[in-house]
């Protein structure tokens, strides 16, 4: 039996779940399999990759993707990163997958000077690892 799996579900896999995906992938990489995805793909967030850089995990690699219908039917965790996600993440077939939502406001809608906007960035990214870090020592 594999990893259990731990899929990340926000609207545009752009920004939160991709660096959900990268803090769980680093920190818990060895205990889960990580995926992410969105109900649109909207291209990773060069500003979501820059925060997660300062913060030594690397996600330039990642991709923007859509809800794969035979991931969800496997993931053991859904996790949904954004209200619109949580309210329209399509029906799982699996029952036995555990269901949570973590809402993180949206730092892509940030406005304001660059440096304001990437305060916003920073915000969102160190409440996303503080939330894996208790996912982790609790063991789920």
């Amino acid at each position: 039996m594999g990893k259990p799996l731990i899929y990340f579900l926000c609207t545009g896999n752009s920004c939160r779940s991709q660096m959900a995906d990268g803090f769980m992938r680093a920190m818990g990489g060895d205990k889960y399999e990580v995926r992410s995805a969105g109900l649109e793909a909207h291209g990773l967030n060069p500003r979501a990759a820059l925060v997660m850089e300062e913060a030594g995990v690397n996600i330039d690699a990642h991709t923007s993707d859509v809800i794969d219908e035979a991931l969800l039917s496997r993931a053991d965790y859904i996790i949904t990163l954004c209200g619109h996600a949580d309210e329209h993440c399509p029906h799982v077939p699996n029952k036995a997958a555990v269901r949570w939502h973590w809402g993180f406001d949206d730092p892509a809608k940030a406005i304001g000077s660059e440096e304001e906007i990437m305060a916003q960035f920073r915000l969102v990214r160190d409440a996303i690892r503080s939330r894996i870090a208790v996912f982790l020592e609790q063991g789920s």
